[in-house]
């Protein structure tokens, strides 16, 4: 979390968040009008935060960065089609791609793109020619909501798309839980990927190295995922 949202959070009258959004935060709640609602909710939330929000001062929290699958778009949303007035800021956070990618060195640098594999709503035929044009570019693909106990067949389709465009030695890193206890994270290739499938949830973020991703090691020691940004094309170092 950022400071301003942190900040956010204080200022607030009333706080309003999935429950495993709210319980990282709960320090921050005693005083505080909280009201919690579950996944599958977020249309009614975004309204009764609108709402308040006429009168009083409201912070909807959202996992990672709000605005990159989170609460941002929808809240936005109802307010416009509400015609509400009132003041909407969107604090940013830190999306689970560059969260994740810290953990595992820097396997993202430059152009990348996200995909999430969850067809709540978007159908699954999407997600595969999003997929599909993703890998086609050579550029890192970052997996989110990568494999659930509903959907579990999704990962496999998308490992199966990546590896139609890269190669089986493809650097590939799981982070799950990023900065969160209980964090695992996970340095493989494309090409053994099953190994580590049982591993990957939806607490975790899936990154599929580009072209000229490579693995760091150091003798037999894995160091993490470096995708070179150029600087090796123009400089000598």
């Amino acid at each position: 979390m950022t400071g301003k949202a942190l900040q956010a959070i204080r200022d607030a009258e009333y706080i309003l968040g999935n429950d495993s959004y709210l319980t990282p935060v709960s320090t921050l709640l005693e005083g505080k009008k909280v009201i919690r609602s579950s996944m599958g909710k977020e249309v009614e939330r975004a309204k009764e935060a609108v709402s308040l929000a006429r009168e009083h001062v409201v912070a909807m929290v959202s996992g990672g960065d709000p605005g990159v699958y989170g609460m941002a778009s929808i809240v936005l949303e109802v307010a416009e089609h509400a015609g509400s007035t009132a003041r909407i800021e969107v604090i940013p956070g830190v999306t689970a791609a560059t969260a994740a990618a810290s953990r595992l060195g820097s396997p993202l640098s430059g152009d990348f793109a996200v995909v999430s594999l969850s067809d709540l709503l978007t159908p699954i035929e999407v997600i595969e020619e999003r997929l599909a044009h993703a890998f086609a570019m050579g550029i890192p693909v970052v997996l989110y909501n990568p494999r659930s106990r509903g959907r579990p067949h999704n990962f496999a389709r998308a490992m199966e798309i990546a590896s139609s465009y890269r190669g089986p030695a493809t650097p590939l890193g799981l982070v799950k839980n990023a900065y969160r206890e209980g964090e695992v994270v996970v340095v493989t290739t494309l090409g053994e990927v099953a190994g580590i499938e049982d591993q990957v949830d939806m607490h975790s973020a899936v990154i599929i190295g580009g072209s000229e991703s490579r693995i760091w090691k150091v003798g037999e020691n894995v160091r993490g995922i470096i995708t070179p940004r150029g600087y090796h094309r123009k400089y000598l170092y």
